[in-house]
């Protein structure tokens, strides 16, 4: 994966927590689970498009 489109996959999580925090201190609790589940949404999303990059870089033989 590349430098740039790791910072990008680390900041949309980095926000997606802060929103976690966000709506807790807020006390809203739909808005707790939507946060927790865009964000588990997303890591799975970062963790399955690293692998089809890996996977597609040993094919080309670099």
């Amino acid at each position: 994966m590349s430098r740039g489109f790791g910072l990008l996959f680390a900041v949309i999580g980095t926000i997606l927590l802060a929103g976690i925090s966000f709506a807790i201190s807020t006390r809203e609790p739909l808005l707790v689970l939507l946060f927790i589940v865009l964000s588990i949404g997303f890591m799975g999303f970062g963790f399955v498009t690293k692998a089809k990059m890996r996977r597609k870089r040993e094919t080309s033989g670099k």
